[in-house]
């Protein structure tokens, strides 16, 4: 998110002025999560200019807290697997995104903007669709 996920509105100026720049949510969650309006607005608003990422490779496990915050309207609940989370302690909201902006975010973005991406999803079988800007 820029390394500002706090202040969305400003990451959005950016996002209007710099039409190349593109942001990912890793080790970001738990500053999204605590802003469940802003952050779905925003995820619909720039859903061409975002990308999943993780702060590193994650077991299925650990990346339930990502799941359950674009694709869930669950409230209170953690974003870090241990007892003391590392930035804070406080809890995140679902953002309940839609198919299309989930599509983007996990996939199609990445198919779109980093080369070679696309070929090896389809190579394995998979289908997302592909979206030209």
């Amino acid at each position: 998110m820029a390394n500002y996920p706090e202040n969305l509105g400003e990451v959005g100026r950016w996002l209007e002025k710099y039409p190349n720049l593109h942001v990912e949510i890793a080790a970001r969650i738990a500053e999204l999560g605590r802003q469940p309006f802003t952050a779905r607005a925003f995820f619909l608003k720039y859903a061409d200019r975002i990308l999943f990422g993780t702060d590193g490779p994650r077991p299925p496990g650990r990346l339930r807290p990502h799941w359950r915050m674009l694709e869930t309207r669950d409230e209170n609940f953690t974003y870090a697997e241990n007892q003391y989370p590392p930035q804070g302690l406080w809890n995140i909201y679902g953002l309940n995104l839609p198919d299309e902006v989930l599509r983007k975010v996990y996939a199609e973005n990445a198919m779109r903007l980093i080369p070679g991406i696309a070929e090896r999803v389809e190579s394995r079988g998979l289908r997302v669709e592909r979206q030209s800007k």
